[in-house]
């Protein structure tokens, strides 16, 4: 009897002595989280002195035909973490990216929200890579009043999704016609004007309205619309049927593997006349792509490795070292982009003290501060409308110039004055 009670006694102490010893084990390892927590109690945002960071979150495409241009957002915005990092974070807390694949299509991008939203629990969102997405995706941020900065959404309506979504990528209606005016400088003589655009594509379908309205105010013949799809790899029908129509001018809304491909397929069959390609070619890859045949192709762009001021030295100097060629117009604006987060999150701490917000509060006050300020980025200076959208003063025109290997090429800046 005596030792059957023993017995009962030390497998109760046991039993307690276990629990406790778990308990201990949680306390201690919720006091050494490294993350940013939203707690269920008081919906606090904690921030250790452990890890004494705060997560942004990085929405780009990795996977898919978009993974080019993806990626070079993805370079953008390391470049910018190192740099902002090495200059005291957000008043010593540093800058952590947390990045989740949007891949090419909206499910990707609502999905890639969705997890940074409620699993990352980030203070704001830079993305998607495509304006089709972004219609998707950024009412999902909306509802839930977390920040987004889309660096390479161009597409007419996309501050006007919500109180909570920005840009720092200028409205194709702002940057497009400028690539048509820089055609008809290097050759008065044009008349007859062809249009391809991706009709799969939301940023496409709102550029080639812009190209196609800017052709009609110039009083140039519009004298062919070319539809296609982003997935396409042979475009013999399209571009027979346009070059029959002998255009002085073909102008391409497209991403730069089919935009690429179309204009290799156009010169083969025998256009020499002037090209323009929409902002899907602001990438280094497309040298990849057309080779030789790029030569000549003009670009208005949003931005220029040659533009003047410290951070854009800066950026351009680090891109350089790194990447062994110029930064392209996607990598600046993503770096903008998290340049924006940076200094407001400086700005907003110095009122606020941003460790004694709650998460909510934070993300809140954060898209009231970022609305707010003026940039110096290396796009030059930018700031906000009320809306969202980037209010821009410097763009550019480029044309491509390949090397005799027909590999390698850069973008070579035209006078628009």
């Amino acid at each position: 009897m005596k030792s059957t009670l023993t017995v009962k006694l030390w497998f109760g102490i046991s039993r307690n002595t276990a629990l406790l010893f778990i308990c201990w084990m949680l306390i201690t390892a919720c006091s050494k989280s490294s993350n940013v927590r939203l707690t269920p109690a008081n919906n606090s945002a904690v921030i250790t002195s452990a890890a004494n960071t705060i997560p942004i979150g990085i929405a780009f495409a990795q996977t898919s035909n978009v993974a080019l241009l993806g990626q070079e957002g993805t370079d953008g915005v390391k470049i910018a973490q190192k740099y902002f990092n090495n200059k005291n974070g957000i008043n010593g807390k540093a800058i952590e990216l947390i990045f989740q694949d949007t891949g090419g299509d909206e499910v990707g991008a609502i999905n890639a929200f969705g997890s940074l939203i409620n699993q990352n629990k980030v203070v704001g969102i830079i993305g998607p890579t495509l304006s089709q997405q972004a219609f998707s995706a950024n009412p999902i941020a909306e509802r839930n009043q977390v920040p987004v900065i889309g660096a390479s959404n161009t597409a007419k309506g996309i501050p006007e999704i919500g109180d909570y979504i920005a840009r720092v990528s200028s409205s194709v209606a702002v940057v497009a016609p400028y690539a048509v005016k820089a055609a008809l400088k290097q050759n008065p003589q044009i008349k007859r004007v062809a249009v391809f655009y991706a009709q799969n594509d939301a940023f496409n379908k709102s550029e080639t309205e812009i190209f196609q309205k800017t052709v009609k105010d110039l009083g140039l013949n519009l004298v062919t619309v070319q539809k296609f799809q982003t997935t396409d790899t042979d475009f013999q029908a399209q571009a027979s049927n346009a070059i029959n129509l002998k255009p002085d001018l073909i102008i391409i809304s497209g991403l730069a593997v089919d935009g690429g491909n179309l204009v290799k397929q156009v010169r083969e069959l025998g256009y020499r006349g002037l090209i323009i390609g929409g902002n899907g070619f602001n990438t280094s890859h497309i040298f990849s792509v057309c080779r030789m045949l790029c030569d000549g192709v003009i670009i208005a762009q949003a931005y220029s490795p040659e533009y003047k001021n410290e951070i854009n030295t800066a950026f351009r100097k680090a891109y350089v070292e790194q990447y062994h060629r110029e930064p392209p117009q996607v990598s600046a604006q993503a770096f903008a982009a998290l340049q924006v987060y940076v200094e407001a999150l400086q700005s907003l701490d110095k009122k606020s003290r941003i460790k004694d917000l709650t998460l909510p509060q934070l993300r809140q006050e954060l898209n009231k501060e970022l609305l707010r300020l003026t940039y110096q980025t290396p796009l030059g200076e930018i700031a906000f409308t009320p809306e969202g959208d980037v209010v821009q003063k410097q763009f550019y025109v480029a044309q491509l110039k390949m090397e005799a290997n027909g590999i390698n090429g850069k973008f070579a800046f035209l006078n628009i004055k």
